[in-house]
């Protein structure tokens, strides 16, 4: 494949926001008070196959609007074929359900559900009202992969947070995801200040919430989830237009890599003295996804993750 070939798929599959995907899979392990495990390594790169897949098929679902509004892109320029992108999100697709199956029955069921939000997405709810709360459902299930996939201490209060202290965190993904695309609705022709300045609004509630718990690396992962989001929606809301809400939706996609090491670490932070390992992996994860940061604002110069 030669380069310019590596750089259009690139730009189809949105490589710069991959790294915000498998993060999803570690707070999803912590909030079931565990150490990543080999189930969560089969959630994480489920996770992945599915979220290449949605891209794919976003662009193959959006190629006649992109040649009107974004002839650049790679399908509209004739840099891809639109079946190779339709392949590709079909096989895409089917690798991670296989994934999802060798972690085991509930991580598949749960995956099913993800890719089948996935689909419904990209070709029925995109432009749809529906839209905003079907990514935020994807992103809502994708950390329940994560949790499905670790097996839970066997301790009794395992049978009541197994099910409770996932959702909590799952929740909080998914809120700062509709906030996010509810502002990328309008990331091409410009908009309204409201929509950012609700999504600000959800930024800073998300971030007080979190910074509730006193633990130095929460309240550093806090900080840092809400300056990366709200400097650049704040921009937006001053003035929506086309340029400046795509940047506050690039802030917004990479603000979730300390939004979820806020989630990891403030899980270790409520483990007892038995769980201390598991503690320990949380707060191990929450600097991993911490450091991942610049590497995605490198990225971010040279593909847009929108």
């Amino acid at each position: 494949m030669t380069g310019g070939r590596l750089a259009a798929w690139a730009q189809l599959l949105r490589v710069s926001a991959v790294s915000t995907v498998p993060g999803d899979a570690l707070v999803g392990a912590a909030s079931v008070g565990r150490p990543p495990g080999r189930g969560t390594v089969l959630a994480a790169g489920a996770s992945l196959c599915l979220y290449e897949a949605g891209m794919a098929l976003n662009d193959w679902a959006d190629r006649e609007e992109d040649a009107r509004e974004r002839p650049e892109r790679p399908l509209p320029a004739g840099r891809i074929r639109p079946a190779s992108a339709l392949t590709a999100a079909t096989g895409l697709t089917a690798a991670g359900l296989a994934l999802a199956a060798r972690a085991g029955r509930l991580p598949l069921a749960t995956a099913t559900a993800l890719a089948g939000t996935v689909w419904a997405y990209d070709l029925r709810l995109k432009h749809t009202a529906a839209g905003p709360a079907a990514v935020a459902a994807a992103r809502t299930l994708d950390v329940l992969l994560g949790a499905a996939a670790t097996p839970a201490p066997a301790v009794p209060r395992a049978r009541t947070e197994r099910a409770l202290r996932p959702l909590g965190a799952a929740a909080v993904m998914g809120a700062h995801t509709l906030a996010v695309t509810a502002v990328s609705r309008r990331e091409t022709e410009g908009g309204s200040p409201a929509v950012p300045l609700a999504a600000l609004g959800a930024v800073g509630t998300i971030a007080g919430l979190l910074a509730r718990q006193p633990t130095p690396l929460t309240v550093a992962a806090s900080a840092t989830y809400a300056a990366t989001a709200t400097r650049p929606l704040a921009h937006a809301a001053l003035n929506p237009s086309p340029p400046l809400l795509q940047r506050a939706v690039g802030g917004g996609i990479r603000a979730m890599l300390p939004l979820q090491a806020a989630l990891a670490a403030r899980a270790s932070g409520k483990c007892t003295a038995r769980d201390q390992g598991s503690g320990a992996a949380g707060s191990v994860s929450a600097l991993a996804l911490l450091g991942l940061l610049p590497v995605a604002r490198r990225l971010s110069r040279k593909v847009s993750p929108t």
